[in-house]
Order: structure tokens, then sequence, then C-alpha cells
């Protein structure tokens, strides 16, 4: 049975290049801290991806600090920033990734740190008009806002250009889990004034346990983990070469390819959404239909529970998700639909197919086939459940 894979937003496969990058590199010896030929050939290549990166984004190489991953560039910024600028708020919304969720969390448990949630609209865009007010209550007191580039469930485009404008008025850092954005929008680091950007390899066709935080020179963070005093003494740790050759190469390549990808997968995913919506007429969509990621078709099926219909198609081949996939397996409602305004029965009923660089006109078919069969079989399910 042929898969087809419709979760790119969870993981996307590797690029040939990040392939051949990191198969290269791991067959070479050498540590980057180390001073003879092979530790300066590991630092050089280090390098080097350092400055590939920096271009595609448009930061300078010194702002780019390796992690091992999204969460760990998430938790560095939110902790290290709000520990570096000693002020009690933190101000960021209510359908960040728990990446994001999680840091404030324990932040706001543990060290008595004043954290808000912002609203969002039905569309899941944040409302800037609460994050204004928020501000000019009391700008001294805030240490950072951390608001996503772009959702990772809905796929919603978030007013981050408005969100600067504000917090640079009172000269408070703005952080942006940009995780799901670069390779699937323009980026620019330098142009969207923000002070932290966050990004990881397996997002963008790049291996897993690699990822970089983005911040500038001028802003002091606190590190989360003391060693080496590896990547500017921010965060310590023998330097993975091999893991980020490959990351590079994947960056350089999404970034390199991000307007044509963009027209192809976004006229597939309207595709995908029109068909289905012909078959089961009921079906909502959610996010912003005009301001999102080109990948992302959130819909909601009403009358039928989301992992029902999940199974139902992974049966058939077809891989897609629920929402987020660290919530896999967790028998709750989206926390980005809720706070949406979605009652828990209309969160639970959706499912997520996100598109990417290995989507083609057949994997679309294919759920277009299938779809009419799951969804009665999923109601049905769920009627004699009711009864």
């Amino acid at each position: 049975m042929t898969t087809v894979y419709l979760d790119h937003a969870a993981t996307t496969p590797m690029l040939p290049a990040a392939v051949e990058a990191l198969s290269a590199q791991l067959v070479r010896t050498g540590n980057p801290s180390s001073l003879h030929a092979s530790g300066r050939h590991a630092r050089r290549i280090v390098e080097e991806s350092r400055e590939r990166i920096a271009q595609a984004l448009n930061c300078r190489p010194g702002e780019v600090i390796f992690t091992s991953g999204g969460t760990e560039a998430d938790n560095l910024a939110l902790k290290g920033i709000h520990w570096s600028r000693g002020r009690s708020r933190i101000l960021s919304t209510s359908i960040e990734h728990h990446a994001v969720l999680d840091p404030l969390h324990w932040l706001d448990e543990h060290e008595h740190a004043d954290v808000e949630l912002l609203p969002v609209d039905e569309l899941g865009r944040l409302d800037t008009d609460a994050l204004r007010t928020s501000i000019e209550r009391d700008p001294d007191s805030i240490s950072l806002i951390s608001v996503m580039w772009a959702n990772n469930e809905v796929g919603t485009l978030q007013p981050i250009d408005e969100v600067v404008a504000l917090a640079a008025t009172h000269g408070i850092p703005v952080h942006t889990d940009a995780v799901q954005a670069i390779g699937a929008v323009p980026v620019d680091f330098a142009t969207s004034g923000v002070d932290a950007l966050t990004l990881t390899g397996h997002k963008v066709g790049g291996p897993f346990g690699v990822g970089a935080l983005v911040v500038r020179r001028e802003l002091e963070v606190t590190p989360l983990v003391h060693g080496g005093g590896q990547e500017r003494d921010i965060r310590s740790g023998t330097i993975d070469a091999p893991a980020i050759v490959g990351f590079a190469a994947a960056v350089e390549a999404s970034v390199k390819d991000q307007a044509d990808q963009h027209v192809r997968i976004s006229a597939l995913r309207d595709q995908l959404v029109d068909r289905v919506r012909a078959i089961v007429p009921d079906v909502i969509r959610s996010g912003d239909p005009d301001h999102g990621l080109p990948g992302h078709a959130h819909l909601r099926f009403p009358g039928c529970e989301g992992d029902s219909l999940l199974m139902l198609l992974d049966a058939r081949g077809i891989e897609c998700s629920t929402g987020s996939a660290c919530n896999a397996g967790v028998p709750q409602a989206s926390h980005v639909l809720l706070a949406m305004g979605c009652s828990d029965a209309e969160a639970r009923g959706s499912l997520r197919f996100s598109l990417g660089h290995t989507t083609t006109q057949a994997d679309v078919d294919a759920l277009v086939d299938a779809i009419g069969p799951v969804v009665e079989r999923a109601r049905a399910a769920g009627s004699r459940k009711g009864a």
C-alpha cells in the first residue's frame, strides 16, 4: 500500500541536499572546539553553515545560536531574555505551541513571572488592540513579548509587524517562534524588527535534533546550560557539525525555493479544500484563508471524532494529524481551536492536512477518493456511540 503523507507541519521529509551534506560529514572526525586539523575542519564547516543560514534569513552570522531544535530555542529565548531583563511580565498569545506555553507556565509557577496570554479572533489572529492595552497598562514591567510567526495548527500568519511596532515604542524585545514559517513564507530577520527568532531543522527538510535561535547581538540572554562556552557562551555543549551542515543545506534550499513551492503547494491545498467540500458540504475550514501558510488545510467535520477520522484514513495509507503532533494521543481538544471560539465538540472533530515539498497531485486525489467513505463511517460510529 502506497503511503500518502499529509503531515508536513509535523515533520517534512529530508531534502536531498541535506541528506548529502549530513552523510558526507558523518564520516569525518573532528570536534569543532579542537585545535588540530580535524577540529579546524569541523569548525570551518560549522561557521560556513552559520553564514549560509544567516544569508538565507538576512541576519548576521554571529546572531545564529545553534540548539538541539525549536523547543530548546524557545526555552532559551523565553527564560534567557526574561532573566536578563529582570522584569516581571511576559506577554504572549493563547495559541502558541507548547514549546512556548510550557516554559511560560514554568516561569509563572517557579519564577513568579506574570504571564499574560492574549486573545485571538475566530481566524486565529492575535487581537492587537488587546496587546496595545496590555502594553500601555505598564510597559516598564514587561521583559519580552513572544508571538509565533505562523500557527502550527491552523496556519494563520500573525501580525508580527504590528507587534514589533507596538513593542518598539517602549523598547520591549520581541521573540517569534518561526518554526512553521521558514521556507513556507518570506522571513527576513533584519527587516522584521524582531529581536529573537526560533527555527528548527526537521520542519524545513533538514535532520532532527538541530535548530537555532537567531538573537540580536545587542540583546543579553542568560544561558540555560553552562559548560564549554560554545555559541557565544549562550548555549554550551559539543557542536553537532554533521547535523548543522545538513540543517544549513535545508534552510538554504527551502528558502531559495520558497516562492515557487508556495505557488505549487497552495494550488494543491486549495484544490484539496474545494474537492473535500464538494464531497462533505458541511466541512468547515479553520484559520485565515487569505493570510495563512500555503500548505495548511485545517478542516472540521461535524459529527465526527478527529481521532476516528485519523485512524480510518491511516488504515487507507493516508497520514495526517488531529493538530499538533506534540499532543498526539492526549484526549483533549486543541487549545488553539478553543481559543478561536470553537466548542469542545467542534474542536475534537478536526483534522490538519499539511502539504509540503513531496506532495503530489496523486496525494490529493487519494485523499479525495477516501474522504467520503471515511466521514460516513466515522459519523455512523459516532451515532452508535451516542445512542
